[in-house]
């Protein structure tokens, strides 16, 4: 397997393409971020930039949940970001507040940490029949910490927001349109070139234009800082419990991480934990 599990593609000077390859079902950890922080750097950083788009290499995964296997070490002695935040819920902030604009493109499983990158992102555009979108955590026992309960809810309302994290199951990519999850799902031969026509549209507006609509939509609509921290903490001090830890054994022993029916349907795996 390739070191290299996020590229960077320069499609032109202001539009670029972000594409995630862990193979078999890309998951997220933390020899991940430092390869993704170092994108989000560029971002920020580039003056001619106006659009990115994010989206995956692999078939069925556009970004699954973090890495349960790694030590805890290798998270845990990763620096604070310049936000003064964890690694990841501070990637996730700055991607929002870059005057950059970002599109998820979500075919497959955008699940757990894939989620919470979308839901940073500026936007968000599904296969009907492919994206499934959700979080499985709590079935797991986790509560989520990569700052969806602080966007979600302003996205759509707090009583489907609460059954998607405390229902803990799949949600497809047409319901996630119909609940203001995603912007559109679309059939998936169409999306592809809806999401590069779409950017392209965008690439070819003033850059100043851009950025300054973007800052004062984020002033009404993005979280605090306080807000994303809180909920990493929480996050991972919700992993270390005993319940937490029996339920991640039961789903590692049934498949979890590996390519099959527990990574595929995994919020219906979640959901048989209790059952027995």
């Amino acid at each position: 397997m390739s070191d290299k599990l996020v590229s960077l593609a320069k499609e032109s000077p202001a539009l670029w393409r972000v594409t995630f390859n862990n193979p078999p079902v890309n998951i997220f950890g933390p020899k991940t971020i430092p390869q993704l922080n170092e994108i989000i750097s560029a971002i920020e950083s580039d003056e001619h930039l106006k659009v990115v788009i994010f989206e995956s290499a692999i078939e069925g995964f556009f970004m699954t949940h973090y890495d349960f296997l790694s030590p805890a070490e290798d998270t845990s002695s990763l620096p604070p970001g310049p936000t003064g935040l964890l690694p990841w819920p501070d990637m996730l902030v700055r991607l929002s507040r870059t005057p950059v604009v970002s599109i998820a493109k979500i075919r497959g499983r955008a699940t757990g940490c894939g989620s919470e990158l979308a839901l940073a992102c500026d936007m968000r555009f599904a296969s009907s029949e492919k994206a499934i979108l959700g979080h499985f955590e709590v079935g797991a026992g986790i509560v989520p910490g990569g700052c969806p309960m602080a966007r979600l809810p302003r996205l759509i309302g707090r009583g489907r927001a609460l059954e998607v994290f405390l229902g803990a199951d799949d949600i497809s990519g047409d319901l996630a349109e119909k609940y203001g999850y995603v912007n559109r799902s679309f059939p998936d031969a169409e999306l592809d070139a809806f999401v590069d026509s779409f950017a392209k549209r965008i690439v070819s507006f003033d850059k100043l234009a851009l950025s300054d609509t973007k800052h004062f939509v984020n002033v009404a609509s993005l979280p605090s800082d306080e807000e994303a921290g809180a909920e990493m903490i929480v996050c991972y001090a919700s992993i270390g419990r005993p319940e937490t830890q029996r339920r991640i054994k039961l789903l590692l022993e049934r498949g979890l991480h590996k390519a099959g029916d527990v990574e595929t349907r995994l919020g219906y795996h979640v959901g048989q934990l209790g059952c027995e």
